[in-house]
């Protein structure tokens, strides 16, 4: 099997584009329940300090209520509880969650209640699909190909979550980080010090427009889960394709923006999410970063 997908593209592509709607669709149970574990923790963390603080007493009973009904929770994290329909709470069975086609053949319903499944969640798994079967045939069999696969697998859940909740989890964006490193340790995308230094000029960079835009306005232009964000790309890409990063970010980001008020989606002052368009850049330097850097410098020389 791994010498037909070694010298078969084909076969490869096909494969990796099952594979990328299978995880897409894990992508979909990330994207739903990584933020409300992590408010669910806070939550946690907040009932005990009211519970064990100095407190009034009906305080501490409001936060002894909100620990039982926590406590009585514990059991929801990425794999409990099963799969279930949000409107009428029936699992969902196995032959109705096989990625996208199910959906098709439901036509975008329930099979008990037939409430409408929202359009993310095919959305999700035909984007990491395709994307998958992308860089299966542009990369070819190899370990570049499975750092390339991990890669976007995290971009697309920390894009989507971002763009929900303007939220950038540590329990996404560190392990990437660290993911990066390792995965350059030994035969990577880049030499283990472009990556290291990536890591760090990554964060540097926005932590510093950061801080500096806070002192020129009194407000702050980034979270500081894009600082991380933009960290882990350069461990796994380099420090040579932060300049790209950014700018292509900042690019995007514009566009949509203008985009978006121009649809009166958004209010002049509103804040919008970054990370989607760093992922965004991060996933286009990741494919086409050398060429377009080439041709940049290409075109400076004339």
């Amino acid at each position: 099997m791994t010498w037909l997908l070694a010298t078969h593209p084909a076969w490869l592509t096909g494969a990796a584009l099952l594979l990328g709607l299978m995880v897409g669709s894990f992508l979909n149970v990330v994207i739903h329940r990584l933020p409300k574990m992590l408010e669910r923790e806070f939550l946690a963390d907040s009932v005990e300090y009211l519970a064990e603080g100095d407190a009034s007493s009906a305080l501490r009973l409001a936060a002894q209520q909100a620990r039982n009904e926590l406590d009585d929770g514990k059991g929801y994290n990425l794999w409990r509880p099963a799969s279930h329909c949000p409107a009428c709470h029936a699992p969902v069975r196995p032959w109705h969650n096989v990625p996208l086609l199910s959906f098709l053949l439901l036509r975008g319903r329930c099979g008990d209640c037939e409430a409408g499944i929202a359009w993310r969640y095919p959305l999700v798994e035909l984007l990491s699909g395709a994307l998958f079967g992308f860089l299966a045939w542009k990369l070819g069999w190899g370990w570049p190909l499975a750092g390339a696969l991990a890669l976007t697998a995290c971009l697309l859940a920390l894009a989507f979550i971002d763009f929900d909740t303007k939220l950038l989890p540590d329990s996404l964006t560190l392990p990437l980080l660290w993911g990066g490193l390792l995965f350059n340790l030994q035969t990577g995308l880049v030499p283990l010090s472009d990556a290291v230094w990536g890591a760090v000029f990554g964060y540097l960079s926005l932590w510093l427009v950061f801080h500096g835009f806070r002192l020129l306005t009194g407000k702050e232009g980034f979270g500081y889960g894009d600082f991380k964000l933009l960290a882990a790309l350069g461990a796994w890409l380099g420090w040579s394709m932060l300049p790209l990063i950014i700018l292509l970010s900042s690019l995007v980001g514009a566009l949509f923006g203008v985009a978006l008020m121009a649809a009166s989606k958004v209010r002049g002052g509103q804040q919008i999410p970054f990370g989607p368009y760093l992922a965004t850049a991060g996933w286009i330097a990741l494919v086409w970063g050398p060429q377009i850097m080439n041709g940049y410098l290409a075109w400076l020389s004339r």
